[in-house]
C-alpha cells in the first residue's frame, strides 16, 4: 500500500495541530490539548478518534486511537467546585477559571509510517513519539489509507486499562464514517471481529452491538 509524503504532525501550520505530548511509552501516550486563545475549555477529543504524532528524529509517523480522556485543574492539591455558573457566566465572573483547568488524554498506538511515506505498517514503531511532539488529528485520507488493513483490530482489543468493547466500536464506527459509510468495508471488518473473536461470542456479540450503521 502506497501513501504520499505525509505532513508531519509537528508542523505548526497544519490546522489539526491541537496537543502536545507531555508522556510517551512504547504502546501509548499522553498528551495535553493546547490552551485555547478563547475563554472557554479546550475540546476534549472524541473516545475513538484517530490522531498522530511525529518521532523527529527518524521521521516516522505514529498513529493512534484516542481512549481516555480527562479534564482536570493544573493544580493537582485542589479539586474544582461546583460554582453553579453557566459557561457564559463564568467568562464574565470568574474567567481565571480556563486558565486553571486542563484537558489531557491517552491514545493507543496502532501503527506508523516511516519517513519515505511509502508504506502503512500496523504494528508498534520502534519508539514512540517524543515529549513535546505535536499531536494532530489524522486526516480523512489517512484515516482510509490506514484502514486499508485491520490488523489494527487486534492491537485495540489488547490495550491494557481502556473499555476496550467500546473502543475497538468506536474506532470502527469513525472509520467508517470516514469512508462515507462502506458497507463492504463495514462488513468486512465485521468478518476480522469474527475470526479474532472465534472463541470469545460475548464480546463480538458486545462490539457488534455499539456498531451502527
Amino acid at each position: 500500500m502506497r501513501l504520499p509524503l505525509p505532513q508531519f504532525a509537528n508542523d505548526d501550520r497544519s490546522p489539526n495541530h491541537f496537543a502536545e505530548a507531555i508522556e510517551t511509552s512504547t504502546t501509548e501516550f499522553l498528551a495535553q490539548c493546547l490552551d485555547s486563545s478563547e475563554l472557554r475549555f479546550p475540546t476534549m477529543p472524541p473516545f475513538g478518534s484517530w490522531v498522530k504524532a511525529t518521532d523527529e528524529e527518524s521521521g516516522n509517523v505514529v498513529y493512534a486511537v484516542v481512549y481516555h480522556a480527562t479534564t482536570m485543574p493544573i493544580d493537582s492539591v485542589h479539586r474544582a467546585q461546583a460554582l453553579g455558573l453557566s459557561l457564559d457566566e463564568l467568562r464574565e465572573q470568574q474567567p481565571q477559571i480556563f486558565a486553571m483547568l486542563k484537558t489531557e488524554f491517552r491514545s493507543a498506538i496502532v501503527g506508523f509510517t516511516p519517513a519515505d511515506g511509502r508504506r502503512v505498517y500496523q504494528y508498534l514503531p520502534p519508539r514512540p513519539p517524543q515529549i513535546h511532539q505535536a499531536v494532530s488529528y489524522c486526516t480523512d485520507e489517512e484515516v482510509i489509507r490506514f484502514s486499508e488493513e485491520l490488523d489494527f483490530l487486534r492491537t485495540l482489543l489488547q490495550v491494557a486499562g481502556a473499555p476496550v468493547e467500546s473502543l475497538t466500536a468506536a474506532a470502527i464506527r469513525e472509520v467508517y464514517q470516514t469512508r462515507k459509510a462502506d458497507r463492504e468495508w463495514l462488513v468486512r471488518a465485521g468478518r476480522t471481529l469474527s475470526l479474532l473473536l472465534k472463541d470469545d461470542y460475548d464480546r463480538l456479540r458486545l462490539i457488534l452491538g455499539q456498531i451502527h450503521p
